[in-house]
């Protein structure tokens, strides 16, 4: 994220933990499937010379001479971050500990508010018990990313081997707040602005980037340091030379670099399609330039760039007009509610009304509560009971859905995000910025004017030529297999294959999603679920054979009831361990003794493996994962993202888009033979 920058849109929304454990000490090396034995660290060492320092008082996972080091710089209340780690794990498996060291440094932002002290947490904890403490902790607090608090911090503290008082006496102090602040002042030389940011041998790489791009960078850097040491180059100093090499040759963005030299993006002049339709504006009705703006309540830099638009309005009056979209982020939780509001007091009382409400809620951005928001409908002289029931019920989900889906469709990923014509223009930008493409466009527009064209024909007429949006991302994973349990219509002509594991945080949080899914189209739609379990979730293959079991058992009925039952209990202590599983097994009713004996033979497992095997072929590597006739959702993603690709499979398929009448979910029907014939 740039600094004049959201944080760019829910892409693919996913959570990784972390596994098991290990280290000698300080310098010692943490999770995952590559942890097998303890990896040569001395106590000390000193990388201070790289373009990037590190050192033995950064978290460390990976060998201290591995020829690549990627220096992470994360946020543990960061959405992105969280996807990232699920990336980092599979690294971690690809390249193992010899070929890939991981160091940690802090950069919490500061609209996250328990980022700070969950850093200064980690790093008590890191002092204390080395790198092995610390990336438990770090796993807990990803795992459990909605429940930063104090006394959360002290129980995984705690859980990391450290001694309750000691901790609390420590953090009370806030030691560590030093080590933060040394972490954030090198991110800020190195050109970081926001997080996820990574530097592989001093290479950047900005965001939740593909795997991919980061294996890309991997691969290049272990052939280039194989060649260094072949030149003479110690293993200890590979890092160094390379990354202060890799700087010279291309650095990164850079906090101190002239802004003047760089060329902003919109200069390309693209006009991209994005249609005004009946939202709110302000300005002239029949402006020469129309100014599209993407934006959310609760986000600071929204704020921010409120004094640009009113300065934009006043000097082209007459010519301009601003366009409102609702962007609520998802991180942001009190945006959508607050965009109801606004959209309630239009409603009640006009469009002038919905502007004095956006500007009532800008003015208490920090304020947005229910109990706050009821007061500024009565500030505002609304129907209070009204606006509580439309929050309540969600009532305008439906526009401000077709919003974010608007967004989607143009890549509008952040807020404030701008569209001037159609050419894009993102962030809170100063008004020479819009100056700049306002004065261009009214020169094109005014000789369209000068041509016949009406004033009021003049967007329009500029958006025929505009840039479609891209069609929705596809991968193969062929048909959905007769072993797999499913619900919804039998012989519907769209099917949705979930990807999906029951100890993933995100997995669980898209199931209310899919439940709207079900409750929309009824037997529209066939949704079928693939076992994805992640290699850092160590209950999640088990619980996935536990499922089966139950699909073996009782059919599809046995299986969603058991799916529903592991979701249910995903963030209780051992949950999914194997007393965990037996006791959700038990409850539904499921023949014990020959659950047990499925789990113990791993029955299930070559099925669950086919799966894994599919979504690995097709590129598919996080979780929740979506194949719609083909088209792909990665995520936890919101029903507009949904609604959007069905209509389209729908249509495609000959179907008539939109909802289908609920009929009973074929999960309730006996089950099918084909789903019990591959079982012995």
């Amino acid at each position: 994220m740039n600094k004049g920058t959201a944080i760019v849109g829910f892409l693919l929304c996913f959570l990784a933990g972390m596994g098991l454990m290990w280290g000698i000490d300080r310098g010692s090396v943490g999770s995952g499937p590559t942890a097998t034995a303890a990896v040569d660290n001395p106590t000390v060492w000193d990388d201070s010379g790289a373009s990037i320092p590190v050192s033995s008082k950064d978290p460390t996972w990976g060998a201290r001479n591995a020829p690549v080091t990627m220096v992470l710089f994360s946020d543990f209340e960061c959405p992105f971050c969280g996807k990232v780690e699920t990336t980092i794990e599979a690294l971690k498996a690809k390249y193992g500990p010899q070929q890939l060291r991981i160091v940690w440094k802090s950069n919490p932002l500061p609209f996250h508010k328990r980022a700070t002290p969950a850093s200064i947490a980690a790093e008590i904890v890191f002092r204390d018990k080395g790198s092995e403490g610390f990336w438990k902790f770090h796993g807990q607090a990803f795992k459990n990313m909605k429940a930063l608090t104090d006394e959360n911090f002290a129980k995984w503290a705690q859980e990391a081997g450290m001694d309750p008082a000691k901790f609390a006496a420590a953090f009370a102090k806030q030691e560590g707040k030093d080590k933060l602040d040394a972490d954030m002042a090198v991110g800020k030389a190195g050109g970081v602005k926001g997080t996820p940011a990574s530097f592989i041998n001093g290479i950047f790489l900005s965001g939740a980037q593909p795997q991919a791009k980061f294996e890309a960078v991997i691969d290049e850097q272990l052939a280039a340091a194989k060649a260094a040491i072949g030149s003479g180059t110690t293993p200890d100093k590979v890092y160094v030379k390379l990354s202060n090499e890799n700087k010279a040759k291309a650095p990164p963005p850079d906090a101190a670099k002239d802004k003047k030299d760089a060329k902003p993006k919109e200069d390309d002049k693209t006009i991209y399609r994005v249609p005004a339709g009946d939202s709110p504006f302000k300005g002239t009705k029949d402006a020469l330039v129309t100014i599209i703006e993407f934006s959310e309540f609760q986000c600071p830099f929204c704020t921010r760039v409120l004094p640009t638009m009113t300065q934009v309005l006043k000097e082209y009056d007459g010519k301009v007009k601003v366009v409102w979209k609702h962007r609520p982020l998802p991180f942001h939780k009190r945006a959508t509610p607050a965009s109801i509001l606004a959209i309630e007091a239009g409603n009640q009382k006009g469009p002038d009304m919905f502007w004095k409400a956006h500007d009532l809620l800008f003015a208490n951005q920090k304020a947005l509560e229910d109990a706050d928001l009821e007061k500024y409908a009565g500030e505002l002289g609304l129907d209070v009971e009204k606006v509580k029931k439309a929050i309540a019920e969600n009532k305008y989900a439906d526009i401000i859905g077709a919003d974010a889906e608007l967004a989607d469709e143009v890549e509008a990923g952040g807020t404030p995000h701008f569209f001037v014509n159609g050419r894009r223009l993102t962030g809170a930008q100063p008004f020479e910025s819009f100056k700049k493409i306002i004065d261009e466009e009214l020169v094109k527009a005014e000789a369209l004017v000068a041509k016949g064209v009406a004033k009021k024909d003049i967007y329009e007429t500029l958006q025929k030529e505009a840039k479609e949006a891209p069609p929705p991302e596809r991968k193969d994973v062929g048909p959905a297999p007769a072993t797999a349990a499913w619900k919804g219509g039998e012989k519907a002509k769209v099917t949705i294959q979930i990807f999906s594991d029951f100890e993933c945080p995100f997995c669980k949080r898209v199931e209310g999603t899919l439940t709207q899914v079900e409750k929309e189209y009824g037997e529209k739609v066939k949704l079928v679920w693939r076992d994805k379990p992640l290699p850092m979730h160590k209950n999640a293959p088990l619980a996935a054979e536990a499922a089966r079991e139950a699909l073996k058992q009782k059919g599809n009925k046995g299986f969603w009831a058991m799916h529903g039952g592991l979701f249910e209990a995903l963030g209780k202590p051992d949950a999914l361990a194997r007393a965990g599983l037996e006791a959700v097994a038990e409850k539904q009713g499921l023949d014990m003794a020959a659950f047990k004996k499925a789990l113990d033979s791993n029955t299930h497992k070559p099925l669950v493996d086919a799966d894994v095997q599919a979504a690995d072929k097709a590129g598919i590597s996080g979780t929740p994962a979506f194949v719609i006739n083909g088209y792909f959702i990665s995520g936890a993603q919101p029903f507009s993202k949904f609604k959007k690709v069905i209509n389209l499979a729908l249509k495609e398929a000959g179907e008539k888009p939109g909802a289908g009448a609920a009929k009973p979910a074929a999960a309730n029907k006996p089950a099918a033979a084909p789903a019990a014939a591959p079982y012995p």
